[in-house]
């Protein structure tokens, strides 16, 4: 099966029924003609390059225990866990920047804080700062196509669940791995929504009916991802498919993650709850049901983010 390649450019109405078809049938597609700046997209991963080519000692300046319950900044390889084995691949952790003084961080809500920047690369901070809002208004347009494409209106989301969105934006250093390690293991994001930019390594694989596809590099594209919330709003029509990434090259591989997902106290009710679900068990490496889960997407994802960092959970959670 290929990935649908959508262009946003297009008429709304077959963007939206071009994605309502890939949620439905592998949960995954690309975007192109997304208005995202290219410009800063090179600069950023010019930067981030220079910024893993520093030495470990200085990168753990920021390392992500400095964050607290902000869970904000650096772990080194193989400080990341995926169904308890450690990913070949070291990352900073960013969020929407929020200062000391806001409700929701004085209140201590875990993953609401400051970010951590590094010193020795000041432009990084304004270079991610500006990538978030660029990717949080794309975020918006492109819930409201899945809104459109699930017959609501296009305000649905933004309305129910993501007036405050949660914010998480990821970059990672996949350096060159033996034939049988995986810089990540098989998963399914956890949120709405993953849009991410790759570079030109590939790696990147989706499960699809049992089968591993390749998601392979196109330039100035986003490659976008059902996650499990919406998977379980949509009772599992939109399917939140798991992926994994081997860096099969001989040099490192970036990619920049950027998760939309919904207010952190929203209760994660079923849109239509008498439709029946669909389940989507057997091609999940854990075999469990999203479908199961009850509360707001902050205990969703409080469990799942504790089991990837268990040392930084007994630190600060």
């Amino acid at each position: 099966m290929k990935i649908s390649v959508i262009d946003l450019r297009s008429d709304r109405n077959e963007v939206a029924r071009q994605i309502g078809e890939a949620c439905e049938q592998c949960g995954f597609f690309y975007i192109t003609g997304h208005g995202v700046d290219e410009t800063l997209q090179q600069r950023l991963e010019e930067t981030s390059r220079r910024f893993f080519a520093q030495d470990l000692k200085t990168k753990l300046e920021i390392e992500m225990s400095r964050g607290g319950r902000a869970w904000r900044g650096y772990f080194p390889v193989g400080g990341e866990l995926t169904s308890g084995q450690p990913d070949l691949k070291e990352g900073i952790y960013f969020g929407e920047e929020l200062p000391n003084d806001h409700p929701l961080v004085q209140a201590g809500t875990p993953l609401h804080g400051p970010n951590l920047f590094p010193s020795t690369i000041p432009e990084l901070r304004e270079l991610v700062l500006e990538y978030m809002g660029a990717m949080t208004t794309l975020g918006h347009r492109l819930m409201a196509a899945i809104s459109s494409s699930f017959g609501l209106d296009e305000s649905y989301f933004q309305r129910e669940f993501t007036s405050n969105p949660l914010i998480l934006f990821r970059i990672f250093n996949y350096p060159p791995a033996p034939a049988s390690g995986f810089g990540v293991g098989q998963h399914t994001d956890y949120g709405l929504l993953t849009m991410l930019k790759q570079d030109d390594s590939g790696g990147l694989q989706i499960k699809v009916q049992s089968n591993w596809v390749d998601a392979d590099p196109i330039p100035n594209s986003f490659v976008c991802n059902v996650g499990d919330m919406l998977e379980r709003l949509m009772r599992g029509r939109y399917r939140s498919a798991p992926h994994r990434v081997r860096n099969m090259t001989a040099r490192s591989r970036l990619s920049f993650a950027f998760f939309f997902d919904p207010n952190f106290n929203a209760e994660m009710k079923p849109i239509l709850p008498n439709a029946p679900v669909v389940e989507n068990t057997d091609e999940r490496w854990d075999h469990a049901s999203v479908h199961d889960f009850s509360g707001t997407y902050g205990d969703y994802l409080l469990r799942k983010v504790s089991k990837v960092f268990p040392e930084l959970r007994r630190r600060v959670l």
